[in-house]
């Protein structure tokens, strides 16, 4: 029997990847398995969970939704490319710094999918931050330390912005 693949590239985390691939590959799959990236978690393979949440040309996707093929040419950000232990991203200061984790299998999910609330709304409420979190199952909170975690991030990305605009008045003003 003949195995029918397809050349895909992707740009994941900054980085150009290419690979051949079965047609019937989920990104999920693709990820972990021939990326070995696997911050990317399967929870459920039927989209209820939202542990395997990316981004994909900067919206949040289930990547268990979403075949490696239609994700030819895109952009795709997974946990591991939001930032290191030395420059952070602010929703992984958020989640350091608020305790927004137990056992952690759902976070990754969970922060991307915040990376695209806050990207749409830099200020959400608590009650957008919930509806936010649709999609995304934790079975070991009640959901408050995370959207503590949230809240926290959005403060943080709100102080840098105001930071970097106070530096560019200040070099207009020379």
């Amino acid at each position: 029997m003949v195995t029918v693949t397809k050349h895909i590239s992707v740009t994941v985390n900054g980085a150009l990847r290419q690979a051949e691939v079965e047609p019937r590959l989920l990104l999920a799959h693709f990820l972990r398995d021939v990326l070995d990236l696997t911050g990317t978690h399967i929870g459920c393979d039927t989209s209820q969970c939202g542990a395997c949440t990316v981004m994909v040309n900067g919206e949040a996707v289930k990547s268990c939704t979403m075949l490696a093929v239609q994700a030819d040419g895109a952009a795709v950000t997974t946990v591991e490319g939001l930032g290191q232990m030395d420059a952070m991203h602010p929703i992984q200061q958020g989640f350091w710094e608020k305790h927004g984790l137990q056992c952690g299998f759902c976070t990754p999910g969970v922060m991307m999918a915040m990376v695209g609330l806050l990207k749409e709304n830099p200020d959400p409420s608590e009650e957008e931050i919930r509806d936010g979190l649709e999609g995304v199952i934790c079975r070991c909170t009640g959901y408050q330390f995370i959207v503590s975690a949230v809240q926290h991030a959005a403060k943080l990305i709100r102080e840098a912005e105001e930071t970097k605009q106070a530096m560019a008045n200040a070099g207009e003003g020379r």
